[in-house]
C-alpha cells in the first residue's frame, strides 16, 4: 500500500520540488518568461523585509516553489525536468536572460530530444521534447557515438562543487 495521496487538493501534482536561493523574485521572472508560465500571485508570501518566504509557479499540475535564503540558510537549487515544444527555443530564451548552455539540443532515446541549461541560480534544467522518427543515437561505446550527454553534465556538475 502505498503513503502517496493520488487524488491531490487543487489538481496538484504528488510530489512538487521546491528550490531555495538568492533573489527569488530574479528566478521567477526567468522562469516566466523563458518558459511562458505564469506566477500563482496568490500564492507569495513576503517576510517583512521583502524576502519571499514562498512563491509558486504552475507548471503542468506541477508547482515549482521557491524561497529566498535567509541568514544561515543554504542556498538548495535543484536538478528539474521539464516537457517542452522546442527544446532549441527554450534554451535560447533562456541564454538570452543569463543562463549558460550545458547541453545543446541531442537526440537522445526513446524519440526525444534532450538539452541542459544551468540559469544563474544555479539550477540545471533537463529540457525535453519529443522527436518522433527519431533514430535513437549511436552510443561511444558501440564505436560512433560521443559522450556529449554526459559528459556536459559530469563537467557542469563539477564546476558547481566547490561553490
Amino acid at each position: 500500500m502505498t503513503e502517496l495521496l493520488e487524488d491531490v487538493p487543487f489538481g496538484g501534482a504528488t510530489l512538487n520540488p521546491f528550490v531555495i536561493v538568492d533573489d527569488a523574485a530574479g528566478l521567477i521572472g526567468f522562469v516566466t518568461e523563458v518558459f511562458g508560465v505564469a506566477e500563482l500571485t496568490e500564492a507569495r508570501t513576503p517576510t517583512p523585509d521583502g524576502k519571499l518566504i514562498h512563491a509558486q509557479i504552475r507548471m503542468g499540475t506541477v508547482d515549482l516553489m521557491f524561497a529566498d535564503r535567509l541568514d544561515g540558510w543554504p542556498s538548495r537549487p535543484g536538478l528539474l525536468q521539464v516537457w517542452v515544444r522546442d527544446v532549441g527555443s527554450v534554451l535560447k530564451r533562456a541564454v538570452e536572460r543569463g543562463a549558460t548552455m550545458v547541453t545543446e539540443p541531442t537526440p537522445f532515446y526513446g524519440e526525444t530530444t534532450l538539452g541542459r541549461m544551468l540559469d544563474p541560480w544555479r539550477n540545471v534544467w533537463w529540457l525535453w521534447a519529443p522527436a518522433p522518427g527519431q533514430p535513437d543515437p549511436v552510443p561511444h561505446w558501440a564505436g560512433g557515438g560521443t559522450d556529449t550527454v554526459f559528459a556536459t553534465l559530469d563537467e557542469t556538475l563539477r564546476s558547481l562543487a566547490d561553490r
